[in-house]
């Protein structure tokens, strides 16, 4: 009963005297500093708002104007032409009577601060329109390396001198595409892979769609643009992801990895210690809108960062839905089948890393077993969603399992404490490496909570990792955090020579809380058979993890190639290899220049690349080769900017669909575009802070990246991040139960594509032999 007493605020009884109170002063001092805390970042959010509020200018900027205008009034002189004389009250006919009882003097003054006010508001006003403008050109984009136009040199110059930027700055709406423009492109991009018959179909269906439904159609969407920040972003989280009746497990959710080569502590505890104070200081600089904004010349939005912690995903029979708290002092911990709420803050301080390891500690030595069938209650969360809508309905809408669910659901994040031991170590690195890649991704279908925006996972070696839920924001948004998560507790946090957090343990911690459950026998049932779904698709993942050390970017740039665009030219060199054809492909684009932008879709499968693939396969010269090999790059990149400026197709198509379906209207073009099946779907990890990293004195603080499932049941998801100048790190995904796949054939047909490429562009060395002898010759001229 400790933690009931724990629990009470204070106590009364009725005595004859009258009602006597005792009140629990340690309790009412938590109350207080729990307040003030959330007082504190009340004001921090205010004043940023105040300063986001008057952006481009700043506060101080107000009292500037102020004084200049003052000044220029006691010079006799008068900015306003009569404007503030009109304010200041002479006689009855005068603007404003309310300054009867001043001085003239001081009358004036007050007018000349309201002008000033006024001016500052419209100059304000001004500058948004300008920089809105601005932020709108993307000509940049498509100009080549080191020839800059003059109307880009000014369009930064302009940019620069308007905008400071500030924290979690957001840009403009997306521009919605012209209906034709995105049938033509389409048509593009198809014919490659179509015979003659099916693309004159298509090509018909097209031409009916532009000249019937299509206009129609657009001009919903044209009305949506102009009323909503983006037109694309809440359909594709509600239609994409939120509507999924199928596992989130493989199929939606992604994995980050630990570094490579270095595991910081061998104990759990500490581990754990220090990620999840990292994890607790990037969501405090969040709070305090501190994080640096990502920039491309502009800034990206950062809408998404808002649903990082605190956000779960709750199913639903029809749809599920994203809910997001404000804020939330505790995690909840999964260790052999139990659950526990580990509060992260005590007398209104953040717990130390030191602190946190002793809490986490106390949960590896609970010997308390799991209630029947609780080990497995997590499997709700990797199986189908309509079952788990339903008994999260029939089972734990009340009473004790209510209480503990919404623990959960509440919780800032989500920790696994696995048993295990992963990583790159053993007689077989290579294969444990794809076994750490898989755990990551299902682990043992029952131990990661698939709802929550993301689950740490802490091995027992002192590996770790996250897996993190898709609908809420693209993998980028959660690459930043786990960057400056794994750098903060190796480089800043750091560790004893025993291995220990840093740091002491107050004496007063409250022990971490064991959630309780009652789960009658249907539930049960219910909880085996979405296990026995959540099994079979994890079973069926075919995972490979390559990591490339033969060469990098660096090497790449000495070819005068985009890096993207040399390894997805690889990636359709490497398929063809594979399977002696070509396939529709996806590489995901951010569309973060505009306002809310998630992803947009670049097809990297052209015919330029197909050509080049062909030629290159057929045994054509190398400087045929050559020439067709940077066309198809330079293709690859005009996309890819296309894509990035609101000009990609897909987003556009999928919306064009949406409004069908609202209108009950059917599209034989739409239909046949939206149902087809990307084989290859692709997608490169930035690494956006680079300046956390240093590869060059600690090259073993290696970043592996992470992956995701395949998408096709026929096909491959790659996922890829160059690490500096000397590597790049690939995750191959397949299924095991399609003969045709083969993970880790196609990771060695990859860096065989990529080595061929690298032979085929890197620039020939002089032979010594024939340099020898145009030495001799010019020698004899000499002579």
């Amino acid at each position: 009963m400790a933690e009931a007493h724990q629990a009470v605020a204070f106590q009364f009884t009725i005595t004859p005297e009258g009602i006597d109170l005792q009140l629990s002063h340690q309790a009412l001092r938590q109350v207080y500093l729990s307040g003030l805390r959330s007082w504190k970042k009340r004001v921090t959010r205010l004043k940023n708002n105040v300063i986001t509020g008057v952006y481009p200018a700043s506060p101080s900027s107000w009292l500037f104007v102020v004084i200049a205008i003052l000044a220029t009034m006691y010079t006799r002189s008068d900015p306003s032409m009569g404007l503030i004389l009109l304010i200041v009250p002479k006689t009855n006919k005068t603007l404003i009577k309310v300054f009867d009882s001043l001085s003239v003097q001081c009358r004036t003054v007050v007018s000349a601060v309201l002008f000033s006010t006024l001016l500052w508001l419209l100059l304000i006003f001004t500058m948004r329109l300008c920089l809105k403008q601005l932020l709108s050109y993307h000509g940049w984009m498509y100009e080549q390396h080191g020839k800059v136009s003059n109307t880009t040199k000014i369009w930064a110059v302009s940019t620069v001198i308007l905008s400071d930027t500030p924290n979690l700055l957001t840009t403009q709406p997306v521009m919605v595409n012209k209906g034709e423009v995105c049938t033509f492109t389409y048509l593009e991009s198809a014919r490659l892979l179509m015979s003659d018959s099916e693309y004159e179909r298509m090509t018909t269906l097209a031409k009916e769609f532009e000249s019937s439904l299509g206009n129609r159609l657009q001009w919903y969407l044209k009305l949506k643009a102009m009323w909503a920040s983006n037109y694309v972003s809440d359909w594709w989280e509600e239609y994409v992801y939120l509507r999924g009746r199928g596992p989130l497990m493989v199929n939606s959710n992604y994995y980050g990895m630990d570094f490579l080569y270095v595991t910081p502590t061998p104990i759990q505890a500490a581990r754990a210690g220090n990620t999840l104070h990292a994890c607790l200081l990037y969501r405090r600089k969040l709070n305090r809108e501190e994080i640096k904004p990502v920039i491309l010349n502009v800034p990206l939005c950062a809408a998404q960062c808002e649903r990082i912690f605190n956000t779960t995903r709750i199913p639903g029979e029809e749809t599920d839905s994203l809910i997001h708290w404000q804020d939330s002092e505790y995690v909840a911990v999964f260790h052999r089948g139990r659950y526990f709420r580990l509060w992260l803050y005590h007398a209104g301080r953040m717990l130390s890393p030191r602190e946190i390891e002793h809490q986490i500690q106390h949960i590896l030595d609970d010997p308390s077993p799991p209630v029947t069938v609780e080990a497995k209650l997590a499997a709700l969360t990797a199986g189908d969603r309509v079952p788990w809508a339903q008994a999260r309905k029939e089972f734990f809408s009340s009473g004790v399992n209510k209480r503990s669910l919404d623990c959960i659901e509440k919780a800032a994040f989500f920790v696994a404490l696995d048993d295990d031991e992963q990583g790159m170590m053993g007689d077989d690195p290579a294969g444990n490496l794809d076994r750490y890649a898989k755990s990551l991704l299902h682990g043992k279908c029952y131990d990661r909570w698939f709802d929550k925006s993301f689950t740490v996972v802490l091995y027992k070696n002192g590996k770790n990792g996250l897996n993190a839920e898709h609908s809420w924001a693209d993998a980028p948004i959660m690459a930043h955090v786990w960057e400056y998560v794994m750098t903060t507790d190796c480089f800043q946090l750091g560790y004893t020579e025993e291995g220990h957090c840093k740091g002491d343990v107050a004496s007063s911690l409250p022990p971490p809380t064991r959630l309780t459950w009652d789960i009658p026998a249907e539930c049960q049932e219910r909880i085996e058979r979405s296990l026995a779904v959540a099994q079979t698709l994890a079973d069926d993942v075919d995972f490979h993890v390559l990591p490339i050390q033969d060469f990098g970017k660096g090497a790449i740039k000495k070819c005068k190639i985009s890096p993207d665009a040399f390894i997805q030219i690889a990636l359709q060199l490497a398929y063809y290899r594979n399977r002696g054809s070509f396939t529709l492909t996806y590489e995901a684009s951010m569309t973060r220049l505009f306002r809310e932008g998630r992803t947009e879709t670049v097809r990297s499968c052209t015919s330029e690349s197909c050509t080049f693939v062909r030629a290159l396969e057929g045994g054509e010269s190398k400087e045929v080769c050559r020439h067709l090999f940077r066309t198809a790059a330079e293709k690859h990149q005009h996309l890819y900017r296309m894509a990035m400026t609101g000009e990609g197709i897909d987003r556009h198509l999928f919306c064009l669909y949406i409004v069908s379906k609202y209108l009950g209207e059917e599209s034989p073009f739409l239909k046949e575009v939206l149902s087809e099946t990307w084989r290859l779907s692709t997608s490169q990890t930035p690494l956006q802070q680079v300046e956390l990293f240093d590869f060059v004195n600690h090259p073993d603080y290696t970043t592996c990246g992470g992956g995701f499932g395949p998408v096709a049941d026929d096909g491959y998801g790659v996922s890829y991040i160059i690490i500096g100048e000397n590597m790049i790190n690939l995750h191959i995904s397949c299924k095991h139960s399609c003969p045709q796949t083969d993970s880790h054939k196609f990771g060695a047909d990859i860096k065989k594509a990529l080595m061929d490429l690298l032979e085929l562009m890197s620039p020939e060395k002089p032979d010594p032999s024939k340099a020898e002898q145009n030495h001799s010759k010019n020698s004899k001229k000499d002579l």
